[in-house]
């Protein structure tokens, strides 16, 4: 049997939907928030279960929601994906929202950090580090953060956490990445022998072969690239990534590293999955699927 006959009949729908619109570069440039003229979206309004709050960090803003009522003692830092030329959209609300019912009623900050090109590295980092600093401010220890990203925001995830290390700083209780962009370089083996069967990248292998993000830096730098940093001391992990991706070896790979670490890696690969498929929400089995291994990962913390 296939691996594309093991998936679910409305994952199939989407996944053909997904390969349609990443192959057609005017949707792209309609859709895309690292486009150079995309539609406007319409203002985002939060269920009113939440309280929100708009946070203005050192150098960019971050929008904080908490349950009103039965909220758990987790605070999500959600760093967003988007190549690092995306910003924070409504599609990434919408899983906000998700990753505050998968804490049982966690509280969420969603970081709107800076964007290449005009802000190359190490923007995006000191963003991040603002946002964690913003939560131990709020009253929130390590221990009840938790750091979560798609693609370039899972890299970046793990990428902090290779500054908080080496700065001798307190790690957060755990890391939550889908699909990481952990390799830069694009050394792993999927960049190739993926690129025919990846729905998102596979007609536009460009937006995750080189990146503007680096700057004069060096696509090796751990705090870039995450793949080439020490995993020792590294805090539990959760990783998450679909079998049709490029990007699959960059989750392969820091796994294989993190356990050789000690560190505890809960890794699932999700066939004939696309790159952050968990977008679907619960319109599909293997996303629905994917978000309750979220909930289970947390709760078992």
């Amino acid at each position: 049997m296939s691996e594309e006959a093991k998936i679910s009949h409305r994952a199939k729908m989407i996944k053909e939907l997904v390969t349609l619109f990443n192959k057609n570069e005017s949707l792209r440039n309609k859709f895309s928030a690292g486009s150079e003229n995309p539609l406007p979206e319409k203002e985002y309004k939060y269920s009113d279960i939440y309280d929100v709050k708009h946070i203005e960090l050192d150098n960019c803003k971050a929008e904080y929601i908490k349950p009103k009522d039965n909220f758990s003692e987790w605070i999500i830092i959600q760093l967003h994906g988007g190549g690092y030329v995306g910003g924070l959209k409504n599609s990434y609300r919408n899983l906000a929202g998700l990753y505050s019912e998968s804490g049982n009623g966690a509280a969420v900050l969603s970081v709107d950090y800076r964007l290449a090109p005009k802000h190359v590295f190490p923007a995006a980092l000191d963003d991040a580090l603002s946002a964690y600093d913003w939560a131990l401010d709020a009253g929130y220890k390590e221990n009840q953060i938790i750091l979560a990203g798609d693609s370039a925001g899972g890299g970046l995830a793990l990428g902090l956490c290779h500054y908080l290390k080496d700065n001798e700083r307190t790690l957060p209780r755990a890391i939550v990445t889908m699909s990481p962009w952990t390799d830069l370089t694009a050394s792993g083996e999927s960049y190739k022998e993926n690129v025919d069967i990846d729905p998102v990248f596979g007609s536009r292998p460009e937006a995750v072969v080189g990146s503007t993000y680096i700057g004069d830096d060096k696509g090796d730098n751990p705090y870039i690239s995450p793949l080439f940093g020490d995993f020792a001391g590294f805090p539990n992990m959760l990783v998450q990534v679909g079998t049709d991706e490029m990007l699959l070896s960059d989750s392969k790979s820091i796994v294989d590293k993190a356990k050789s670490a000690g560190v505890s890696v809960e890794y699932t690969e999700y066939q004939g999955m696309f790159h952050v498929f968990q977008m679907a929400g619960k319109l599909m089995p293997e996303s629905k699927q994917a978000w309750e291994q979220i909930k289970n990962f947390i709760s078992n913390l």
